[in-house]
């Protein structure tokens, strides 16, 4: 029963219907690792598709802060740039009812599910950003389950951990998980990817046979950069799709 792995789609609904193509008949389930909505143009659209499609969502720092009543009052809007901050509000004032209470009841990760753990940012915070081996191996402790899976970072890639030793997954290739070792798998952001490459990220988990596909398909950035421009959101948001960063 394979897992599609999603993180990171941003409200971009361009980027995640090519997901969806290109996924077609690989997987079985969906998992998906937070941050639902935030700078894209389509939060009720991605939300309504979560709501009906996901086995299991956990919730991101963008979910909290979107869905929260009174988003001054969060931890999270604080440490948000101006931008962030205007699409934080922007979401806020587009959701539907349905859709923002959806997204305030997103449990919080770490959340075991099917043999594997579920986090947005790391297992020790959901807001820390694990991007590289110094940022990874102190967690070894905390990972419960041999397999995590990450987002936040919009970082395709990750981490094999063993007590002493933690090493970096490449990303776009298909990897064999080894019976002695830990995994922090980032399947990269589905919405708004930030390594140079724009196009849109995401796995393919195997429990069968025990392997983790890194993946990337091309989509209509033009499109979605419009929509961003459109509901008069910042410019800067529609722009950084180009780049993937």
């Amino acid at each position: 029963m394979p897992f599609l792995i999603l993180s990171d789609i941003h409200a971009n609904l361009e980027a995640l219907e090519a997901v969806l193509a290109d996924a077609r008949r690989r997987y079985d389930r969906i998992l998906c690792l937070g941050d639902l909505v935030g700078y894209g143009a389509d939060p009720n659209a991605i939300v309504e598709w979560v709501r009906e499609n996901v086995a299991v969502a956990i919730r991101g720092n963008h979910d909290r802060a979107s869905a929260a009543e009174d988003p001054t009052g969060l931890d999270t809007i604080e440490t948000f740039n101006p931008t962030a901050q205007t699409s934080t509000y922007w979401t806020r004032r587009a959701l539907l009812p349905g859709n923002r209470a959806y997204l305030e009841a997103l449990p919080r990760g770490p959340l075991f599910y099917q043999g594997v753990d579920l986090v947005h940012g790391s297992p020790a915070d959901e807001d820390e950003y694990v991007i590289a081996v110094s940022d990874a191996a102190p967690l070894f402790d905390l990972l419960g389950a041999p397999l995590t899976f990450f987002g936040h970072t919009h970082k395709q890639g990750g981490f094999r951990l063993a007590r002493r030793t933690t090493r970096p997954l490449q990303p776009e290739r298909t990897f064999e998980l080894e019976p002695d070792y830990y995994y922090l798998v980032n399947p990269g952001s589905v919405g708004q990817p930030r390594d140079g490459d724009p196009r849109a990220a995401y796995a393919v988990y195997s429990p069968e046979e025990c392997t983790v596909e890194f993946r990337r398909v091309a989509y209509d950035v033009d499109r979605a950069a419009a929509k961003i421009r459109a509901a008069g959101l910042p410019e800067f948001l529609a722009a950084r799709l180009h780049e993937g960063l």
